[in-house]
């Protein structure tokens, strides 16, 4: 799956747009390479996310299409 659909999907960013941007401004690593939006994710992968002085890593758990958002969380376990 692409690193951006992931991230909305998995809700920890809340438009796949927004997630395209951070990317495309080098604001998200994954397994310690700097991402672009079309990047390929996998399960336990390790995404890292910078956003001006916070930075959140966090493995990849689970990748499905559609989750609700209640189960949302169930998709990667928050590691910082």
């Amino acid at each position: 799956m692409r690193l951006d659909k992931y991230l909305k999907v998995s809700r920890i960013i809340k438009r796949r747009t927004v997630a395209k941007d951070f990317a495309e401004n080098e604001r998200i690593m994954v397994n310690g390479k700097i991402a672009k939006p079309s990047t390929e994710v996998k399960v336990g992968d390790v995404i890292s996310l910078r956003s001006g002085a916070r930075h959140l890593s966090f493995q990849i758990i689970r990748i499905v299409d559609n989750v609700k958002a209640t189960e949302a969380k169930e998709l990667y376990k928050v590691l910082e």
